[in-house]
């Protein structure tokens, strides 16, 4: 009976040893496999996030053709009024005549006009220029795992945290920490992953968006977020 029991005592404790080599062959060495790979994919993948804009824009969008300024000249109402574009990017003044903006912005108008009076009639003149019912020009392009994906129109200073409320918020099988943020840097399109719960903790900082960039939000269980990153990289080239 004796040698029963110490037989059975022996074959348990073969299988518990045997039960536990295999779980530690098995599991530790894939595991940190797999946390290296994901690690060494994120750092080729994604672009540092110092290069993003943490300070509020401090240009407004640019003047276009059929634009209406509205320009004010202090203490000059016989110069001050409102005037439109011209499809050759011109508009005409007391004074100045003719005169190119399209393409400045609203301040760099107003330095120009500045410049231009103080030359021969005023002295330090202070102007001010204001785009009147022109069309927005910025726009941000907001997908993936949110309530309402689309197209939204940004003025003025946007964040991410603001733009993904443009779209209703994240949807629930949205990974706050799979953000991505795609923007054009010259010939290149750059990726940026930034995690919504780090920012609004305090803990990473809000960037702001500029026009034309592209945010989308990825799904929690999604296992091959990386590669669809990296073709939408390649598949935004012209974007």
């Amino acid at each position: 009976m004796k040698k029963q029991n110490t037989a059975d005592k022996t074959i348990l404790l073969a299988l518990v040893l045997s039960s536990l080599l295999l779980s530690g062959c098995s599991t530790t060495p894939a595991s940190s496999e797999d946390t290296a790979g994901a690690a060494a994919m994120d750092g080729n993948l994604f672009a540092s996030l110092n290069e993003l804009d943490y300070l509020a824009p401090q240009e407004a969008s640019r003047i276009t053709p059929d634009d209406i300024l509205d320009i004010k000249v202090f203490q000059a109402d016989e110069l001050s009024g409102k005037v439109r574009v011209a499809s050759d990017g011109n508009i005409s003044l007391p004074l100045i005549g003719t005169l190119g903006v399209g393409g400045l912005t609203p301040i760099e108008a107003e330095n120009r006009i500045k410049g231009l009076l103080g030359q021969k009639y005023l002295q330090n003149p202070q102007v001010t220029v204001l785009v009147e019912g022109g069309f927005t020009k910025q726009r941000v392009t907001v997908e993936g795992q949110v309530q309402k994906p689309g197209v939204y129109p940004i003025e003025g200073s946007f964040t991410l945290l603001q733009s993904i409320a443009l779209a209703g918020g994240l949807a629930d099988l949205a990974s706050p920490d799979r953000v991505v943020l795609f923007r054009r840097k010259g010939n290149q399109m750059k990726a940026y992953r930034l995690d919504m719960n780090a920012i609004r903790e305090g803990k990473m900082r809000d960037p702001y968006v500029r026009g034309d960039d592209r945010i989308v939000a990825h799904r929690s269980d999604s296992r091959y977020w990386f590669k669809e990153v990296k073709s939408m990289i390649s598949g935004l080239v012209s974007f």
